[in-house]
């Protein structure tokens, strides 16, 4: 399971909403480029970053930012926000040295940009599932679509996806534990790759969450609020004896 830790950029700064909220926002740092080379430095291989600006106008507004982290840490770069269109799916691929995008909103107003995107970069997308009450969210979380989480994504997946990453809303920066069962329901529901996001409050967290047979867990709040150590996390992880126990207390 890769540990993702996460970058929410608002207006270049790094911040955290509560449940999504853009009036309920906690700043952290005005150095994201510091802030992802500490994740670099504490072993993480891979960050999450959401461009919350665009998330929620459509428009690109941290890009360079993003890709200053992509080319001065190494790290490979899992990105989304306001991907809306080939020509900044491809600008964030192709210029500023993003690993992987993630697709929301689009994914659900848009099935012929998100048909031919996963057609053009089928292992460079990530498809976001934001969900409240198994609906799934769109504009930044600022407006319902209708659609059910678990239908979404098999609906993806017959699309040409192979990744996709579910959040529960009301959990988000909430740190009051992850939904396993919703998150295990589209692991058993698809052959997808599920990446889960939301609500992790503790290193007992990850380990829950991980009984979900989700393949990754970003992680935010809690790494800057101090309730999870990475470095810590990460060591463990990689452990091969913890990775067996853990692999077998999920089968009980």
């Amino acid at each position: 399971m890769i540990i993702y830790p996460a970058i929410d950029l608002l207006d270049g700064k790094v911040v955290r909403l509560r449940q999504g909220k853009y009036d309920q926002v906690t700043v952290y740092s005005d150095d994201p480029i510091a802030v992802a080379k500490e994740f670099r430095e504490q072993g993480a291989s891979w960050i999450h970053i959401v461009d919350l600006n665009a998330a929620r106008s459509g428009v690109p507004v941290n890009h360079e930012i993003i890709g200053r982290i992509a080319f001065e840490t190494g790290l490979k770069v899992q990105a989304g926000g306001g991907i809306r269109n080939l020509e900044t799916l491809e600008k964030l691929l192709r210029v500023q040295g993003v690993s992987r995008c993630v697709i929301g909103t689009s994914a659900i107003r848009d099935r012929e940009f998100t048909r031919t995107a996963l057609k053009l970069y089928p292992h460079n997308i990530a498809i976001g599932i934001d969900a409240h009450n198994g609906d799934v969210a769109v504009d930044g979380w600022t407006s319902g679509s209708g659609v059910r989480a678990t239908e979404f994504a098999a609906s993806m997946q017959d699309l040409g996806a192979e990744t996709v990453i579910y959040t529960d809303i009301s959990r988000d920066g909430m740190m009051t534990g992850p939904a396993t069962a919703q998150t295990a329901a589209i692991v058993s529901a698809t052959q997808l790759s599920v990446i889960a996001s939301g609500g992790i409050g503790s290193e007992e967290d990850l380990w829950e969450i991980r009984k979900s047979g989700c393949s990754g867990i970003i992680v935010g709040k809690a790494i800057y609020e101090g309730k999870v150590r990475l470095y810590e996390c990460l060591q463990k992880e990689s452990s091969p004896a913890l990775t067996l126990r853990m692999d077998e207390s999920s089968k009980e």
